[in-house]
């Protein structure tokens, strides 16, 4: 089984927002530090915000910022909400299967159990646990530490 790109980068974008809980971040910053392209982040920031994972604000000072504390957000779930499905085998989906067997196969009942299994152990852990805390992650990519534009001096 293999997670979408657009779910990677969704958790890459929620990760990096986990680690610095305190300030709003811009889809640039966060494009510029993983070097991914800007545009499709933009599209995954959007489907996180319509998902409530992220709030976003508008205008001079605005950003993304996690809409839940990293703690309460579980891996799980926010996976089954990304992937567009979790068809792991063909007779998963009912509107393009044509396997012949469907019918008198005990494996696809294997499989579901397994891709159940998968989604509970992801939701054994929590988006903080990604990450071992805010500096450490950011220093694991050399991110440099972004000032909030909001507060004085900044």
């Amino acid at each position: 089984m293999q997670l979408t790109t657009f779910t990677d980068y969704g958790l890459r974008i929620l990760m990096y927002l986990a680690a610095q809980p305190e300030r709003q971040c811009s889809v640039r910053e966060i494009a510029d530090h993983y070097g991914i392209s800007r545009n499709h982040l933009v599209k995954v920031a959007h489907r996180l915000s319509k998902l409530g994972f992220i709030e976003s604000t508008k205008g001079k000072g605005g950003g993304i910022r996690l809409a839940d504390k990293p703690a309460s957000m579980r891996l799980g779930d926010i996976v089954l909400k990304l992937e567009p499905n979790m068809h792991i085998v063909e007779c998963f989906d009912k509107t393009t299967n044509c396997c012949r067997v469907t019918a008198i196969c005990r494996a696809k009942d294997f499989f579901r159990q397994a891709n159940q299994a998968f989604i509970d152990v992801l939701n054994r852990y929590s988006l903080r646990d990604t990450i071992v805390s805010g500096k450490s992650f950011l220093e694991a990519f050399a991110l440099p530490e972004h000032p909030d534009p909001n507060q004085a001096g900044a």
